[in-house]
């Protein structure tokens, strides 16, 4: 299929990226993305703000700002109560407010299975967007959310662990990837020293790093004792609680590793975990990293520094 060619399109379908991007004017963009997906918890209120806070990431994943979001609904209203939906619509509505973003409409369906997500439409100036390429040799690799819900949640529908016990995780679910205000005293922005961004979700950390580093450009690394994981993760995942995404995400991303045999086998399988409002993987130049994590910390949310990238096996990302 031959993609569209329009040079106000400065992100489309070639590159993978969280969200495309349109030029309107010289100094305004819109960020567009679409996502949506079935309950992962039985809470209808819980999983509309999951579901609204992993649309609005895409956006953020580019740089951009929330504008507005529609609603996406696939319902079985012959089977189950309206009042399970108009919950979910009042989570999806929280994170929508909370984001800053106008709730501009939606559409909905008839389903046999219940699936929400969000529309979502926001701004970027166009020569200041982020793309999940970029990184370059030396830059430093942030993650801002820790790894494990997906491995939960199984636990969860496995009947292993109670909601309650999930609980730790849906707080950092429900968290936007909202990007830190930028310091109008400073010289330079701490958002110009993110050289490539994405967010972490089905395709688990490994897949998404490896979005980054595809075109062969860069080689990463990832210190795997770095990582930040939630509770009770690795041990779940010791008791054989992982999703079969995770087993896709191994077999088809494997084969860009190299070092497994360095890494601890259970670190290791985390990194395959497909995530649910994951959060950002940024390649930020080295010496502005602490700027940058201090910018999130600042705001009350994760930044750990997890690796690096390299000019050593471009394409191929390094475990130890």
């Amino acid at each position: 299929m031959e993609l569209p060619v329009d040079e106000r399109l400065l992100v489309g379908l070639e590159g993978a990226d969280d969200a495309g991007v349109f030029r309107l004017d010289a100094d305004r963009a819109l960020v567009q993305t679409v996502d949506f997906f079935t309950p992962m918890v039985d809470d209808p209120f819980i999983f509309g703000q999951v579901a609204a806070a992993n649309a609005f990431s895409d956006v953020y994943a580019m740089g951009g700002m929330p504008l507005t979001a529609m609603n996406l609904v696939a319902f079985p209203v012959s089977t189950l109560d309206k009042a399970i939906l108009k919950e979910i619509l009042k989570g999806g509505l929280d994170k929508i407010r909370e984001a800053g973003a106008v709730l501009a409409g939606g559409h909905s369906i008839i389903d046999r299975e219940i699936k929400y997500g969000l529309a979502v439409t926001g701004e970027v100036h166009p020569d200041r967007f982020w793309s999940n390429h970029g990184a370059r040799a030396g830059d430093i690799l942030l993650l801002t959310k820790p790894l494990g819900n997906g491995i939960l949640a199984t636990a969860l529908k496995s009947g292993f662990i109670t909601e309650k016990e999930i609980s730790p995780a849906l707080e950092w679910m429900v968290q936007l990837n909202i990007l830190p205000p930028e310091d109008d005293n400073c010289r330079q922005s701490w958002r110009d020293q993110v050289h490539a961004c994405t967010d972490v979700t089905g395709f688990g950390l490994i897949g998404h790093l490896y979005e980054m580093i595809a075109d062969g450009r860069v080689g990463a690394l990832v210190e795997t004792h770095r990582v930040p994981l939630l509770e009770r993760a690795e041990e779940l995942c010791s008791l054989g609680m992982v999703p079969g995404g995770g087993h896709r995400n191994r077999d088809h991303f494997g084969r860009y590793l190299l070092g497994e045999d360095l890494a601890d086998p259970l670190l290791r399988d985390l990194l395959f975990d497909p995530q649910t409002s994951g959060g950002l993987l940024l390649a930020v130049a080295p010496d502005e990293v602490d700027a940058v994590i201090l910018a999130f910390n600042r705001e009350g949310r994760g930044c750990w520094p997890i690796g690096h990238f390299s000019d050593r096996d471009p394409g191929r990302i390094m475990l130890i």
